[in-house]
């Protein structure tokens, strides 16, 4: 039997998340909240819902709570053959993985969520998802975009699923591909409700301020292999997997190709680590014959323990 633990990113957050398992998680929220100086459980309690909705604060609550849960399955005894994660969940990886500290995994990605914010003024850029439509049609959509439109820009940014990829752009570049796809047969387009273009070439900024930030943070070889979302594979370094941390903020996060990864390594069990249930349903989608599971609660860890 070998497992792979994931952990989600922005999108899976929500106001009350892991209220189940209040007793068993806080100590993990009540290390975060030293480390950012405020009460993170209480935001993720009590709101208000728009500021958690923020990246600055949705990133670090949610690495607290993925990693929360995975300390509880560890205190269990449990363990993980892989690890990954999509785009934020890639550090919650990092901290399970033993790469980083959870410490310095809630300040890092704060500051992430401030200089992806920055890098694109609110309304300039944008993001939707194109369903039933192949890669390359996409692709091509998004090159004519750019092309028609001066000074714009749209890429596809999250590989995620057998027809489902988002693409991420300035906004009438990205409108333009949108209409581009619709007209190539996609199923639906549908704009995202996001703050900014994340993960295309409008973040190349915010990568070179994080590139500064995290040379200042201790890393250390992991203890579980974790596949990164910039190579669909794991790096050859610790340098390597700094670089693709890097490169991650202006790439497309390749998914798919994360779970094929995983499964030509002999995967066969993945276990969605965190709030919400969006990677268990992309996974569904990639390989069937993967078994699925989702904990999102302390009170699933017996069950996931007989699962596993």
């Amino acid at each position: 039997m070998t497992t792979a633990f994931v952990f989600p990113g922005q999108g899976s957050q929500s106001l009350g998340m892991l209220s189940s398992s209040a007793s068993e998680v806080r100590g993990t929220f009540d290390e975060a909240s030293e480390a950012l100086g405020y009460d993170l459980w209480t935001l993720t309690q009590n709101g208000p819902e728009d500021t958690l909705n923020q990246t600055e604060f949705t990133q670090p609550a949610l690495l607290t709570a993925s990693v929360a849960l995975w300390r509880l399955w560890a205190a269990e005894g449990g363990s993980a053959d892989f690890v990954a994660g999509h785009s934020l969940g890639e550090y919650s990886a990092l901290v399970a993985s033993g790469s980083i500290s959870l410490t310095d995994g809630v300040r890092v990605v704060q500051r992430r969520g401030q200089l992806m914010q920055e890098a694109v003024p609110l309304g300039q850029g944008g993001m939707a998802a194109v369903m039933g439509l192949d890669d390359a049609l996409i692709d091509s959509a998004c090159q004519r975009a750019c092309d028609s439109i001066a000074d714009g820009t749209v890429q596809a940014a999250n590989l995620n699923a057998p027809g489902q990829v988002v693409i991420s752009g300035t906004l009438e570049a990205l409108q333009q591909a949108s209409a581009f796809c619709e007209q190539a047969g996609a199923k639906r387009v549908v704009p995202l409700n996001v703050s900014a273009p994340f993960h295309s070439r409008l973040m190349k900024p915010a990568a070179e301020a994080l590139a500064e930030m995290l040379s200042s943070v201790t890393f250390s070889d992991p203890d579980i292999p974790i596949v990164q979302n910039v190579p669909a594979g794991a790096a050859e370094s610790v340098e390597a997997m700094i670089d693709h941390l890097v490169t991650q903020l202006y790439s497309a996060v390749r998914w798919r190709e994360s779970i094929e990864y995983l499964k030509q390594a002999g995967v066969d069990r993945v276990v969605e680590c965190g709030p919400g249930k969006v990677l268990t349903g992309l996974n569904r989608r990639i390989d069937r014959e993967i078994k699925v599971f989702n904990l999102d609660s302390s009170a699933l860890l017996p069950e996931l323990k007989d699962f596993v």
